[in-house]
C-alpha cells in the first residue's frame, strides 16, 4: 500500500512538474495568439462598421480583400515569367501582343458570363465561390509552369484573369443587395474596393518574401487564400441569391420610364442591358472609357519615354517607379475619398474629377517635366478610381437587376478595350514628351466635353425624381 501511495505521490509530483513546465509554453502560446486575435478584431471592427456587419456588406469587404490578396500573390509569382514581363526595350510588336492577351478574358466574359449569371439569379454566391475555387486549382497548375516554363503557363494565367474578372462582375452586382441603411452606392463600392487595396498592399511584400524561398511558394499561398475565399463566398447572406423584387428589363427610349418596376413581354429579350438605362450610364461609361484610354496611353508611352529619357538625375527604373507610386497613391486616395463621400450624385462627381484630369494633362503638356508628369499620374489615378466607383453606383442604381450582371460585364469589356486602344496609341507615337501629353489631354478632354452636359442634366433629373 505504501508503494502504491508512493507511486501515486510520484505520479502526482510528476504531473505537477509537467504542469509547471507546460505553464510557460501555454503563456507563450497565449502571447502569440493575442496579436493575431487583436488584428482580427480590428479588421472585423473596420469591415463591419456603420451597419456593414448587419447588412452583410462587411463579409463582402472581407471577401474582396481575400480576392485582392490572392491575385497579388499570383502576380508576384508570375512577375519573372514572359507572360507579365514587358520590357520597354523589346519590339513594339511584343507589347501589342501583350495588349491582345489582356483582351482575351473580356472578350469571353461579356457574351458568356454576364448573361449566364443573369439567367441564374440564385447562383451569385456559387459563382463567386467557383471563381475562387478555380483560381485555387490554377495556382497549383502554375506551380509547375513557373519553374519548368511549361506550356500550361499561358492557358492557366489566362484562366486566372478570366476568373478574377468574373468574380469582379458578380461582386459589383451583389453590392446593392447588401447596402446598409444611409449608405450611398458610391460609399459602399469604395469601402469594398478599399478593402481590396489594403489587402493587396499587405500581401505584396508577403508574396515577395515567399518568392525568395522559391517561385512556387507565392502560388501555394495563393491556393490557400483562394480556398478560404471559396468558403467565405458561400458564407455570404442568403439575400445575395434572393430574386425577390427583381423584374425583367424593358427596352425603352425614355429614360424616365426606367426607374420603376417593369414587366417584360414574351417577345422582349434582355440582352441589350446598356440600352435600358438612358443617358446617365451611357455617358458615364463613355467618360470612364476616355480615362481608361488615358491610363493605357500613359502606361506605355511613359514606359518607353522614361527608358529613353529618364527624369533628370534619376535612372529609368527610378523614374518609372516615381510615376507608378504617384498613380498608385492617387488611386488609393480616390478610393478612400469615395469611402467617405456624402450622398452626392455620382454624375457630378465624374464631371468634377475628370475636369481636373483635363486641366492636369494640359498643364503637363505645356510645362513638361518630372514634377508635372508625377502630378498628372496622381490626378489621373485619383479621378479614375472615383469615377469608376461612381459609374458602378449608376449601374447599380439604374440598370434593372434582371440584367445588371450583363451590364457590368459589358461595361468592363468596354473599359478594357479603351485601355488597349490607349496603349496602342501610346506605343505608336514618337517619344516626344509635350506631344504625347498633348495627345493625352485631347483624348480625355474630348470624352469629358461630349459627356459633361448629359451627365449634369441626368443628375438634375435624378434629383427631381427623388424629390417627387
Amino acid at each position: 500500500m505504501a508503494a502504491v501511495r508512493t507511486s501515486r505521490g510520484n505520479k502526482g509530483r510528476v504531473t505537477g512538474g509537467a504542469d509547471r513546465e507546460g505553464g510557460p509554453l501555454r503563456a507563450v502560446g497565449r502571447a502569440l495568439k493575442s496579436p493575431v486575435r487583436t488584428v482580427g478584431w480590428l479588421i472585423r471592427r473596420a469591415t463591419h462598421a456603420h451597419g456593414a456587419g448587419e447588412s452583410g456588406l462587411g463579409k463582402l469587404i472581407e471577401l474582396h480583400a481575400v480576392n485582392g490578396a490572392g491575385d497579388v500573390l499570383i502576380t508576384v509569382a508570375l512577375a519573372s515569367t514572359v507572360f507579365f514581363s514587358v520590357p520597354t526595350d523589346e519590339a513594339r510588336g511584343r507589347v501589342a501582343m501583350y495588349l491582345a492577351i489582356t483582351m482575351a478574358p473580356f472578350a469571353l466574359l461579356a457574351p458568356v458570363i454576364g448573361p449566364l449569371v443573369d439567367r441564374v439569379p440564385y447562383g451569385r454566391r456559387a459563382a463567386m465561390a467557383s471563381a475562387m475555387g478555380a483560381r485555387a486549382v490554377l495556382a497549383l497548375v502554375l506551380t509547375g509552369a513557373v519553374v519548368g516554363g511549361g506550356i500550361q503557363l499561358y492557358p492557366a494565367a489566362l484562366g486566372v484573369l478570366m476568373c478574377s474578372k468574373a468574380y469582379g462582375v458578380v461582386r459589383s452586382a451583389v453590392v446593392p443587395r447588401l447596402l446598409p441603411r444611409r449608405f450611398s452606392l458610391v460609399k459602399a463600392n469604395s469601402r469594398v474596393t478599399l478593402g481590396g487595396l489594403v489587402a493587396t498592399g499587405v500581401a505584396a511584400p508577403v508574396g515577395a518574401g515567399l518568392h525568395q524561398l522559391g517561385p512556387r511558394w507565392p502560388l501555394y499561398a495563393a491556393c490557400a487564400v483562394f480556398v478560404a475565399g471559396t468558403l467565405l463566398s458561400l458564407s455570404l447572406p442568403k439575400k445575395v441569391d434572393s430574386a425577390r423584387g427583381e423584374e425583367s428589363a424593358l427596352l425603352a427610349a425614355d429614360p424616365d420610364h426606367l426607374h420603376g418596376p417593369h414587366r417584360r413581354t414574351r417577345g422582349d429579350r434582355p440582352r441589350l442591358a446598356l440600352r435600358t438605362v438612358g443617358t446617365s450610364v451611357t455617358h458615364g461609361l463613355a467618360v470612364n472609357a476616355s480615362q481608361r484610354v488615358l491610363s493605357g496611353f500613359l502606361l506605355f508611352f511613359l514606359a518607353f519615354l522614361l527608358r529613353e529619357h529618364p527624369m533628370s538625375g534619376q535612372s529609368a527604373a527610378v523614374s518609372m517607379g516615381i510615376v507608378a507610386v504617384s498613380a498608385g497613391t492617387g488611386n488609393a486616395l480616390g478610393t478612400a475619398v469615395g469611402a467617405w463621400v456624402r450622398s452626392r450624385p455620382p454624375e457630378r462627381i465624374i464631371v468634377t474629377v475628370v475636369a481636373a484630369v483635363v486641366v492636369a494633362a494640359a498643364l503637363a503638356a505645356a510645362f513638361f517635366g518630372a514634377a508635372m508628369v508625377a502630378v498628372l499620374a496622381g490626378v489621373a489615378g485619383f479621378a479614375q478610381a472615383l469615377s469608376k466607383l461612381s459609374l458602378d453606383a449608376m449601374i447599380q442604381r439604374d440598370v434593372p437587376e434582371q440584367v445588371r450582371t450583363s451590364a457590368f460585364a459589358r461595361s468592363e469589356t468596354t473599359l478594357q478595350m479603351a485601355w488597349v486602344v490607349g496603349g496602342a496609341i501610346g506605343i505608336s507615337l514618337p517619344l516626344v514628351g509635350p506631344l504625347g501629353l498633348g495627345v493625352a489631354a485631347a483624348l480625355v478632354g474630348a470624352g469629358w466635353a461630349c459627356t459633361a452636359r448629359g451627365l449634369l442634366h441626368a443628375a438634375t433629373a435624378s434629383g427631381r425624381r427623388r424629390l417627387t
